[in-house]
């Protein structure tokens, strides 16, 4: 399992799905308590769904197919992910006391990449299985 290299690029996806959650800021209230809006509960579930879209995929490292279809569901939650940041981004008024722009909008475009190296290296791995099944 975790000599595969999809693997070692699933758990990379899984890092940068995590650094994603500790960077996106919380709004606070004029108490300091923080405030969570509709854009951040999807934000949140989506970055959540991916995590445990990758673990799944990765504990199904026996089944190609469905690792296959599951990595493409997370590249799916990783576009929506990247269109709530857009959207986020363009109905702001005015500088936040973060910025909303930098390497956390970048984090699920370069999820996205790792997904689809880890697709490239199952489809390498399924057409070695039947190249061998071909040969018995």
């Amino acid at each position: 399992m975790l000599q595969r290299i999809q693997t070692i690029y699933l758990i990379i996806v899984i890092l940068l799905l995590g650094a994603l959650y500790q960077w996106f800021p919380t709004m606070n209230d004029s108490t300091g308590a923080p405030v969570m809006e509709r854009t951040e509960w999807l934000f949140f579930g989506l970055i959540f769904g991916g995590i445990a879209i990758t673990i799944i995929s990765i504990l199904s490292f026996k089944k190609r197919q469905l690792q296959f279809v599951l990595n493409r569901l997370t590249i799916l939650t990783n576009l929506v992910l990247l269109g709530v940041f857009v959207y986020r981004s363009l109905t702001l008024s005015g500088e936040s006391l973060l910025s909303e722009k930098g390497i956390g909008v970048l984090l699920p475009i370069i999820s996205i990449v790792f997904l689809v190296l880890a697709n490239k290296a199952i489809k390498k791995d399924e057409d070695l299985v039947k190249s061998v099944d071909r040969l018995r």
